[in-house]
């Protein structure tokens, strides 16, 4: 027996406003879809806005539904989104911004495993890695260079 050792590396920005300019207004770009969310079960709002290579910005925001499990997180309605209108462009940077509704989320928030699953067919698609930037309501500005540095040992299409 052996064992692996897996490592993730990130960049903590100390804010939002210690980004770079383009991410900056990217990050605005989630928190303006996070204001969108429809969370009326989980209370959980979440915004995610993705640059593209053409230049566009999409966002998406959770919308919930009272039959779970129907509903669907900011990320993957950005990603889906994005995909179907601008199909074959690549996928630049991606912000994500979460709060609950009566609760500081200071600690930066991750996309949920289902999320990383779905931005990693995109990733492997273009052959190229997204950048992802994530926070809470406030405080730090997690960065990761590529999905990939999120979720390790990916399951891709070459397994089946």
């Amino acid at each position: 027996m052996k064992k692996i050792k897996i490592e993730s590396f990130l960049e903590v920005y100390t804010s939002m406003d210690a980004l770079p300019e383009t991410i900056f207004s990217l990050m605005q770009e989630a928190i303006l879809a996070r204001d969108t969310a429809y969370a009326p079960y989980s209370e959980f709002y979440v915004g995610a806005a993705i640059l593209l290579e053409n230049g566009v910005v999409v966002r998406g925001s959770n919308q919930e539904n009272a039959a779970y499990p129907s509903g669907l997180c900011a990320e993957r309605t950005a990603v889906y989104y994005a995909s179907a209108q601008y199909p074959n462009v690549a996928f630049k940077a991606i912000t994500i911004s979460a709060k609950g509704k009566n609760k500081a989320t200071s600690q930066p928030i991750p996309p949920c495993g289902s999320c990383r699953q779905a931005i990693a067919e995109y990733e492997i698609r273009q052959g190229e890695a997204i950048p992802i930037y994530f926070m809470g309501d406030q405080g730090e500005v997690w960065k990761s260079d590529s999905l990939e540095n999120l979720l390790p040992l990916l399951f891709t299409s070459k397994y089946l």
